[in-house]
């Protein structure tokens, strides 16, 4: 079932500890890196989207690959995005990536053990709902983050259900 924002009770629990990362920016996963053919999978998956561009990173670093809502659609509220119509982006050093998820979907991520706060967010300089989804290390996993990126892209879009036209999950 893929996951939205009324749906965050069918994610399943990352297995083992989590990650190490860095305490600031920039904010980087230290260890359990992702293989690089499950990150390239990743990334083919969400640039295959029809409402995502793959553009340089806006928000921090232009090597990152970014995922940006097309300039043509509606964008929904302004907290989905990390600055523009920049939703998230993919980090090439350590596969990780950082996100605007919607804010219910990035708590119950956190718990699950996908993800942890950015450490900006924490300080109270950014929403509490950017965070770091740390990077997929198989394919069970890459549906997982998929389908959280999904969930991302569906509400920058201004979609808040489980469906979204065009997008097949």
């Amino acid at each position: 079932m893929p996951l939205s924002e009324t749906a965050v009770t069918a994610l399943p629990r990352r297995a083992g500890p989590p990650p190490r990362t860095t305490p600031w920016a920039p904010h980087v996963q230290l260890d359990q890196l992702s293989p690089p053919a499950m990150h390239a999978a990743l990334m083919a998956r969400v640039f295959a989207l029809p409402d995502i561009e793959e553009r340089p990173g806006t928000v921090a670093d232009p090597r990152e690959s970014a995922i940006w809502l097309r300039d043509d659609l509606p964008a929904g509220p302004a907290d989905a995005f990390l600055g523009n119509r920049e939703i998230g982006h993919f980090h090439p050093w350590d596969h990780s990536l950082h996100i605007a998820l919607p804010p219910e979907l990035a708590q119950e991520a956190v718990a699950a053990g996908w993800a942890e706060v950015h450490p900006v967010a924490k300080a109270g300089m950014a929403p509490g709902h950017l965070v770091m989804l740390y990077g997929p290390r198989d394919e069970d996993e890459v549906e997982v983050l998929f389908q959280l990126i999904l969930a991302a892209v569906r509400r920058a879009g201004g979609v808040t259900g489980t469906t979204h036209e065009g997008v097949d999950p």
